[in-house]
């Protein structure tokens, strides 16, 4: 099956929703590529012709072998050319994403390989996302959500989501950023923010904000959102 834009952005989008434990059904598909519902359905049966996902009725698709390696060739020279972008080009992380969406279909392997090698064979692009390797294994597991870490605790923060920039945006102007350590302190009731401390600055995040980071705990640490 040739390997057209539509194609690519299908695969990408599948191998996304597997990979962030969601359910890959027509309605999940439609609603991240911003399509409707029969359009995907078209699109899916084509996949399924060309070998590259498998239907499961309810429980929805499944790459391939052969179609985890073709999104695995996209989710890479995406990554590559975001972390292009954001180091070489000075782009800032919040517009990186769209701009990678446009130019990743057209980047040939001659060209990426020379991006690999200019950046110095980067592991992870600016968000943190896992680079995949041109051959290997590779691991595209999150960590645990700044949501999950008690109180007092100090957390790494290793990965960022990237699909909202107003967040990223916003994120980046209080420094968090993959690398950054913060303490996390009180949690307010009732769906209230989590307070974090990044250098002994307080910073109130929202849920649906927090749960962008992803990371590990470090150490244990105490810090309380003023009073």
């Amino acid at each position: 099956m040739q390997a057209t834009d539509a194609v690519e952005d299908y695969l990408k989008v599948i191998y996304h929703l597997a990979t962030e434990g969601n359910s890959v059904t027509t309605s999940t598909i439609a609603r991240r590529l911003g399509v409707s519902p029969p359009s995907v359905s078209a699109m899916v049966k084509r996949l399924e012709a060309g070998d590259l996902i498998a239907r499961h009725g309810e429980r929805g698709v499944t790459l391939t072998v052969g179609g985890e390696l073709q999104a695995l060739r996209v989710v890479r020279r995406h990554r590559l050319l975001e972390t292009f972008l954001a180091e070489v080009v000075g782009v800032p992380w919040d517009e990186v994403h769209d701009e990678a969406e446009v130019l990743e279909h057209g980047l040939s392997d001659r060209l990426e390989e020379r991006i690999d090698a200019l950046l110095g064979h980067p592991v992870h692009d600016p968000h943190g996302d896992p680079i995949p390797p041109r051959t290997g294994p590779h691991d595209e597991r999150w960590a645990d959500p700044l949501t999950a870490a008690p109180t007092g605790a100090t957390f790494r923060i290793e990965r960022v989501s990237d699909r909202d920039p107003d967040a990223l945006r916003y994120l980046a102007g209080i420094g968090l950023r993959p690398g950054v350590l913060v303490e996390v302190g009180d949690r307010a009731p009732f769906g209230g923010p989590l307070w974090i401390s990044i250098d002994g600055t307080a910073h109130a995040l929202g849920t649906q904000l927090a749960n962008l980071l992803h990371g590990a705990i470090v150490k244990g640490a105490i810090v309380k959102g003023p009073q």
